[in-house]
């Protein structure tokens, strides 16, 4: 069983925001707090606003209305806002010199913007955008490296009342058309280029590639990062600089209700066909500000640094949360592991308090040992992506949170637009566990036929609406209710396995859909991935179920070799020892193969499902959010 690694000390608890909520309204115990949430969200929601600060223009009548089914619920109805006003204009009214965003270029490049000038530039970049026909409701791709200018389009979308469209900055471009083409965008938001990995990135010749089969989009902004000799078309594109001088800074943001569309995400899917995910300006607000607050426990004091990129949640989780706080943003350009030590230089240099990662960048960022850095500043490390396996957890917690710093480990996603399971620093944390259920979620876990389970592995659910939730598939209302409402009627079947132990400690065991028949027994990849990357010889892995004739189905356990180590037939059979004396001998791998690199997102998240498909010699569907596609000849030619 986990052991408790992390408790709170006096300290801690004095200065958590989630103990201000708790002693507000006379809780002792944070389980208690969380129980309150999830079984009266008319009351918690509310307190919830009023504790954060959040601004509603007009108060809502209603805090929820789901007489169409928990499906379709809606929240904050009758409730006015804008979301550029709650991130960027009330702290420039109020901390106008204080930094709100930091530019930390692949290049060595530095820049400071003040909240004044966030709020002045949003302003500007709205009034720029409807001077070329942008009105409420119509769609803006956003198509920009990790920098302040990131922000400041996602807020000046929202000023508008127009749907921001993220897209990953590393995508083709024929990715790119098709989000353009689903999202009927009307203008694009670029650079002329970017870096990465010491390339630069003709991001705007990607976008003019998409335009080709685009015919929605009527102009393009280009932001000049490089000031290289980008194309610009005569009629269609603009310089942002250009576009921006000569406007007035006077146009208002606009009130929009509640559930106005905000965000508009793509997410890839099994096929070619991406899923594109509906957030409003009410509840995404709400939600993601709850988890910025109470789990990562951040406000106007702290700075924050996620390594991630707009086209992913944890993307707009920064922007909007960390903004909705008044936190210092620190944008980073590129990758955070080039040089190796880029991530951790960057905290030091930025006094980072509050930093982001996901579990495979971390598993990477290890090999290269111990940092030369001044880590100090850290008070609170927030992880998310996929589960966890000891060795790597022990090391972030120890050596870079020097013990003093909790793992915020948090699981939600896209559709759900916050996080469904997460600690908070205000309560003991058990090794590589998610706490429990996030404030305001009514999560369970149960069998196939939805009845609770504890002790044992399930299925990951969730029993009622909250206001993060996706108001749907754009455009696809059908494969929404399919994806998560009818498997268990009126309960959110999120695909996960998860568990909860004597002791309340919730953890996942990675997604239902990887799961693993070995023999009638099931089993999760991580599990396998685990006991893999236990062994040092190993740096990833990727665990994979394969047809078998007999067994009906066995473990190929695909492996990184950790740095200076060749791989062998030896070495092979070392790791499916390993495995084997871990989880038994029934879950011993029928093969490990090593490979020099796995097929990873931009966010560092494995695609298990592309290396399953090349192993077997199938399609491996939609490509378009793997950074490294030519891993996948490695893993054809190691079969």
């Amino acid at each position: 069983m986990a052991e408790i690694v992390w408790r709170p000390t006096g300290e801690v608890l004095e200065r958590a925001n989630v103990v201000r909520l708790m002693r507000r309204h006379g809780f002792d115990d944070y389980r208690e707090l969380v129980r309150r949430s999830q079984d009266d969200p008319e009351w918690f929601w509310p307190a919830a606003v009023e504790d954060m600060g959040l601004d509603f223009s007009t108060r809502w009548e209603r805090v929820v209305d789901d007489s169409r089914g928990p499906e379709w619920a809606t929240w904050f109805v009758g409730g006015r806002l804008n979301i550029a006003e709650n991130c960027v204009h009330r702290w420039a009214r109020s901390r106008p010199e204080a930094v709100g965003a930091v530019f930390a270029g692949e290049d060595g490049t530095r820049r400071e913007v003040t909240f004044a000038e966030l709020s002045a530039e949003v302003t500007r970049l709205a009034e720029g955008l409807a001077s070329l026909g942008v009105r409420a409701g119509d769609a803006v791709a956003i198509y920009l490296p990790m920098s302040p200018e990131v922000a400041i389009a996602s807020h000046a979308c929202a000023h508008l009342g127009a749907i921001q469209v993220p897209i990953f900055s590393g995508f083709a471009a024929p990715a790119v058309a098709a989000r353009l083409q689903d999202s009927e965008a009307k203008v694009v938001i670029t650079a002329d280029g970017s870096l990465r990995r010491g390339r630069e990135l003709p991001t705007k010749e990607v976008v003019d590639e998409a335009l080709a089969q685009s015919p929605s989009v009527e102009h393009v902004v280009v932001w000049r990062r490089l000031g290289c000799d980008a194309p610009m078309t005569e009629g269609r594109d603009v310089a942002w600089d250009e576009l921006v001088a000569a406007q007035p800074v006077e146009l208002p943001a606009l009130e929009v209700e509640s559930e106005h569309p905000y965000l508009l995400t793509y997410t890839s899917g099994t096929t070619g066909r991406p899923k594109g995910i509906v957030h409003v300006q009410g509840g995404f607000l709400v939600s993601i500000a709850r988890e910025v607050a109470y789990q990562a426990d951040s406000g106007p004091e702290d700075t924050i640094l996620f390594a991630t990129d707009m086209g992913w949640i944890m993307g707009p989780w920064t922007v909007v949360g960390g903004g909705a706080m008044g936190s210092r943003l620190v944008f980073m350009e590129g990758a955070p592991d080039r040089p190796p030590d880029r991530l951790w230089r960057l905290v030091e240099e930025e006094r980072v308090t509050v930093l982001g990662c996901s579990p495979t960048l971390v598993r990477a960022l290890m090999q290269h040992g111990e940092p030369d850095a001044d880590l100090s500043s850290l008070r609170v490390i927030v992880t998310t992506g996929e589960p966890w396996n000891p060795s790597p957890y022990r090391w972030l917690l120890e050596t870079i949170g020097g013990g003093r710093c909790p793992i915020i480990n948090c699981s939600g996603g896209t559709e759900v637009g916050a996080c469904f399971l997460s600690p908070t620093p205000a309560m003991p944390i058990k090794e590589c566990s998610l706490g429990g259920p996030a404030l305001g979620m009514a999560m369970d876990v149960v069998d196939a036929e939805g009845r609770p389970v504890r002790g044992e592995v399930g299925e990951l659910v969730c029993r009622r609406p909250f206001p993060g939730m996706t108001r749907g598939f754009w455009r696809d209302p059908e494969r929404y209710l399919d994806t998560y409402w009818r498997r268990l009627p009126g309960i959110w079947v999120h695909g996960d396995w998860a568990s909860v132990d004597e002791d309340g400690f919730w953890f996942l065991h990675g997604r239902s859909d990887d799961t693993l028949n070995i023999a009638g027994k099931r089993i999760g990849p991580a599990e396998l991935e685990s006991a893999a990357v236990g062994h040092p010889a190993v740096a990833e892995a990727a665990a994979v179920g394969i047809p078998h004739e007999v067994k009906g189905e066995v473990a190929w356990v695909f492996c990184v070799p950790a740095p200076g180590i060749d791989a062998s037939e030896e070495l092979e059979s070392e790791v499916g020892a390993a495995v084997a004396a871990e989880l038994g001998k029934a879950f011993s791998p029928d093969r490990v193969l090593f490979v020099p690199a796995l097929p990873k997102t931009r966010s560092a998240k494995i695609v298990r499902r592309a290396v399953r498909a090349q192993a077997l010699g199938q399609d491996p569907g939609d490509m378009s959010s793997v950074e490294n596609p030519e891993s996948l000849e490695d893993i054809a030619r190691a079969v």
